[in-house]
């Protein structure tokens, strides 16, 4: 790792400990930085972070932009005492990224009970502006309909119509399972079974023997981080593939593909909200990411520039930090920026295309970090509900 880009993590960290100041903007990334989902977003979210408030100028109406990190350990406690801090104390104005479901839906509760912003760039449930809508909270890179809208639906019409869940046993796996099923059957297939999955397993191999003897035609993987390559790499030694069942990573990202290998991951079909290689701008994001981390990033990492600096947008733009004015831009202003082009709906949805990928072949990949084939663009208003649609209580 480049020694500019540790020290960078090192200011962040010290930030957490300095005094408060209610002058500027503050701005905080809470996740996971140290566990399952680590190199899902981690110290890689941060480094995105830092490059939109760069990209940004560094200060808004004339004050400072200041960055602080937490590692919320995945402990939704933590994550809640963490945020009460930042909020009570430390000043800070908006937190963003909050990988892991449960940990940002009670952050979307503390948020709206001390009226400050959130935005959600990690974690899935549709839930979030759904019915646990809240009205300073957002929802930006993706989430568990647009990831059963893209996999799943995409998978039944080639042919898979019968599946069983390896789910991940908290909120973000209930409703990636729930919301592919929902897609599965709605286009005339049918679900076999499903397993819960503790968080950060290490063995699969109960869950996975189940898979097998369901003989679903696809054993939908509704987890994540390492818990989605761990049991790729299981299911390679049950012969789960080689047996004629195909694997659905129903929520993979260009980290898990790298942590694979393409010679493990190759055929996988998933779906992204970005992708390095799509087009000139998103190249042009990718190679300045890669200068500063030596890694390209995923939608999750892309994701949380675009949402640090929309935040930063909505505030130059309201004149003011203000958690009700700024909230009222963030829900008028367009997105246009390296992760997409979209806009926010009355619930807090970030309306943007979903992409359809297929992982390459070892042979068909042509330089590093080249890893997906585009199978197809699912247009933002059918891979998203509609407010009305969301279940969000405001909107109805």
């Amino acid at each position: 790792m480049k020694s500019g880009f540790l020290a960078a993590a090192a200011v962040g960290a010290v930030l957490l400990t300095q005094p408060a100041s209610a002058q500027g903007v503050k701005i905080g990334i809470l996740n996971d930085q140290s566990g399952v989902y680590a190199d899902y977003g981690g110290k890689w979210s941060v480094e995105a972070a830092r490059m939109a408030i760069e990209d940004f100028g560094g200060e808004v109406l004339g004050q400072k932009i200041e960055l602080v990190t937490a590692d919320h350990q995945n402990k939704p406690d933590l994550a809640v005492s963490i945020a009460r801090r930042w909020y009570d104390v430390e000043n800070v104005d908006m937190i963003t990224e909050l990988t892991t479901s449960s940990v940002a839906l009670a952050i979307h509760e503390l948020s709206k009970e001390k009226k400050k912003i959130d935005i959600v760039v990690g974690a899935a449930s549709s839930r979030l502006t759904g019915d646990a809508c809240q009205p300073y909270g957002f929802h930006w890179a993706y989430d568990t309909h647009a990831l059963a809208v893209g996999t799943g639906g995409a998978l039944v019409k080639a042919g898979g119509d019968s599946w069983f869940f390896l789910t991940a046993d908290y909120a973000f796996g209930y409703a990636l399972e729930k919301d592919t099923t929902d897609i599965v059957t709605a286009n005339g297939g049918k679900v076999l079974g499903s397993v819960r999955v503790p968080l950060n397993s290490s063995d699969f191999s109960s869950f996975l023997l189940q898979a097998q003897s369901s003989k679903a035609k696809i054993v939908g993987l509704a987890n994540a981080g390492l818990d989605t390559t761990n049991s790729i790499k299981q299911a390679a030694e049950f012969g789960i593939v080689a047996g004629g069942q195909k694997l659905a990573g129903l929520l993979m990202t260009l980290a898990e593909v790298n942590g694979l290998g393409l010679q493990a991951a190759q055929g996988l079909v998933l779906t992204e909200g970005f992708y390095w290689d799509l087009n000139d701008k998103t190249r042009e994001f990718g190679e300045r990411y890669m200068k500063r981390t030596g890694r390209m990033p995923s939608m999750i990492h892309a994701g949380t520039y675009s949402s640090t600096l929309s935040y930063l947008k909505a505030v130059k733009a309201a004149g003011t930090k203000d958690t009700e004015a700024v909230t009222k831009k963030l829900k008028e202003l367009p997105v246009d920026d390296a992760f997409a082009k979209g806009k926010v709906l009355e619930n807090g949805r970030m309306v943007h295309d979903m992409y359809l990928f297929e992982v390459k072949k070892p042979s068909e990949s042509k330089k590093p970090w080249d890893y997906y084939k585009l199978l197809a663009t699912v247009p933002g208003d059918q891979a998203f509900f509609s407010a009305k649609e969301s279940g969000c209580p405001a909107t109805k």
